[in-house]
């Protein structure tokens, strides 16, 4: 792949692409792969205005990179990352509580696209991420968050500390993990506005990210394992915010 160009392939990648709106320059279907859901795909490309060719197997063969692109492989334009101003308009906006996800130093791609799913799944208004300590929004990332890039705002700030500063001058109450932490991650409320600071799996949040937070909860590890990958772990945070916030004042603790 070129630096300016970044590819999504898949049936499920292409095809939640089209569905949420992704800007794609051009969608390409392999001539001798056929079949009722790349036929789907093709008229719902065509549909949409987006240019469809018909080439060699072997061309999309390079461009996923040896992935397994199923016949179809779509060039996106780039996610539009939010900026500081952006996201603090949104929060403006919002008729509810927000719920946020601040990941620091979540470098792997796979897993901050399956961090962009879960908090899609679980209504997150926004994942906000360190501008110099954070992976990209690639084509490996928009795959694993099966279109879920497309549909959480991604803010990239440059300092977190200081974002997170901000974000508390709102009234967001900051709820990090830690197994250094005394109470379990249950016992967090999160009917309010909150917002689920994360580190990366091992080397958890810097000790400024942690320090910043109003308070750190642990996820207690039963088995041999010390920690969880962190989109498991946002998992386990977020739905537990959100068993909350669906039932009675009364009862969600």
């Amino acid at each position: 792949m070129s630096d300016r160009d970044d590819y999504l392939f898949g049936i499920h990648a292409v095809t939640a692409a089209l569905e949420s709106g992704t800007a794609l320059a051009e969608v390409r279907i392999a001539k001798d792969f056929h079949g009722k859901r790349l036929g789907r795909l093709e008229n719902e490309a065509k549909r949409r205005g987006v240019r469809v060719r018909h080439v060699p197997r072997e061309d999309l063969d390079r461009r996923a990179e040896g992935g397994r692109h199923q016949g179809v492989v779509a060039r996106v334009e780039p996610v539009a990352l939010w900026g500081e101003r952006d996201l603090h308009a949104h929060l403006d906006s919002l008729a509810e509580e927000p719920l946020l996800l601040l990941l620091d130093g979540v470098t792997d791609p796979r897993n901050l696209g399956a961090c962009l799913r879960t908090a899609d799944a679980a209504g997150v208004h926004a994942v906000v991420v360190p501008r110099d300590r954070c992976a990209p929004v690639n084509a490996t990332a928009r795959k694993v968050a099966s279109g879920a890039a497309e549909t959480v705002p991604v803010a990239a700030v440059a300092n977190l500390a200081r974002a997170m500063d901000t974000l508390k001058e709102r009234g967001i109450f900051l709820l990090g993990t830690s197994d250094q932490a005394d109470e379990p991650w249950y016992r967090a409320e999160g009917t309010g506005a909150v917002a689920w600071v994360l580190g990366a799996e091992g080397e958890g949040m810097r000790d400024l990210t942690a320090r910043k937070c109003d308070a750190l909860y642990a996820i207690p590890m039963a088995g041999h394992v010390t920690s969880l990958n962190v989109s498991v772990a946002t998992g386990v945070v977020l739905f537990e915010t959100v068993r909350q916030r669906s039932l009675p004042p009364a009862e969600s603790r």
